[in-house]
Formats: structure tokens, C-alpha cells, sequence
């Protein structure tokens, strides 16, 4: 019999992959120790240790922490990622993007910020939800992007 340990693990078992399929719509929080694919739809913040997956169709409305985010359908929220982020072609993030790695296939979209570096990203979005926890009136309308003026001169 296995035997969970501190962490509600099961002892000698590594996590696996948890799938929300075609059709399925989740709404509330999700949390998994391995990878969760996304095919449905999910309104909430997801935690995935490992990776989360959305596939082509899939769509999270909510914020996304993990280590590792593909992207093949649609987020509207906010992607933590320790290591990477792909975006690929034909899918959108709307939001913001914090990461190490980032990759934007040819036709793929971001509407946000994004902030790449060493830091890690799990700890800034935690951050950043906490404070969103502590006042969401302050958060609720964002504001738009800086625009950069550019003069119209040629580059040489």
C-alpha cells in the first residue's frame, strides 16, 4: 500500500498528467504536482509544478504559475513560468507574460507585458496575486500600455 508523505504525495509515485478535456468547463482553482493539459475551459488560476498545456481550443481565464506554459489556444490572465513560455501559431495570451524563456511562433499573440530574466517567476506572481487578493479595486481596471514615440526619421 502506498503511503503519502508531508506533501499529500503518495510515496514512490511521480505526478502525472491531469487532463481538462473537449467540452469540460472547470470553474475555480486547479492545483497538480505534474502537468495539466487544458482542451475545455477553466475560469481560475491554475499551479502546475511542471507544465501546463493548452491545447488548440483549450482556454484558461485566470492566471497560470508553472514551470514550463505551452500555449495552443487562448489564456486571458497572467503566465508565471520559471523556465519557458510558448506561444504558438493561431493561439493568444492576453495578459501579461513572466518567464526566463519566451517563444512567439509566426501567427501566435500577446497582448501584455511581458518580463523576462533570472528571477524566479513563481515568486514575483505570487506577489503579484497577493496583492491582488489584498485590494482587487485596484486591479480590476487596467491601464493601457505606454505608447514610445518615435520620430519619423529613417535608421541609418
Amino acid at each position: 500500500m502506498a503511503r503519502a508523505d508531508d506533501s499529500g504525495r503518495s510515496g514512490g509515485r511521480e505526478p502525472g498528467i491531469s487532463i481538462v478535456a473537449i467540452g469540460m468547463r472547470i470553474v475555480g482553482e486547479l492545483a497538480t504536482d505534474g502537468v495539466l493539459k487544458v482542451e475545455g475551459t477553466v475560469e481560475g488560476s491554475i499551479r502546475a509544478d511542471r507544465e501546463v498545456l493548452i491545447a488548440k481550443g483549450g482556454v484558461i481565464e485566470g492566471d497560470v504559475y508553472t514551470r514550463e506554459a505551452i500555449v495552443g489556444g487562448r489564456v486571458v490572465g497572467s503566465i508565471y513560468a520559471d523556465e519557458r513560455v510558448e506561444v504558438q501559431e493561431n493561439s493568444m495570451v492576453q495578459g501579461d507574460i513572466v518567464t526566463k524563456k519566451l517563444i512567439v511562433n509566426e501567427g501566435g499573440e500577446v497582448n501584455g507585458n511581458v518580463q523576462m530574466g533570472e528571477p524566479k517567476a513563481l515568486e514575483q506572481g505570487a506577489k503579484v496575486a497577493a496583492k491582488r487578493e489584498r485590494n482587487p479595486a485596484a486591479t480590476s481596471a487596467r491601464e493601457p500600455a505606454p505608447v514610445l514615440e518615435t520620430p519619423n526619421q529613417p535608421y541609418a
